[in-house]
């Protein structure tokens, strides 16, 4: 049985300026509802709530 077998590779895209910089892995089980996490964005040159995109 592979390892990673329910882990997917998200996307997380800046709401501002749509840009997306940053990828990230997730347990589709354990975690069900799209994430959010609060990076910088080199477009906007500020920290922004990057939101998980499919």
């Amino acid at each position: 049985m592979p390892k990673t077998e329910n882990r997917i590779v998200i996307t997380f895209a800046c709401p501002e300026c749509s840009e997306r910089v940053y990828t990230s892995s997730k347990n589709k089980r354990n975690d069900a509802r799209r994430l959010e996490i609060k990076k910088y964005c080199p477009r906007c040159r500020t920290h922004r709530l990057f939101k998980e995109t499919k």
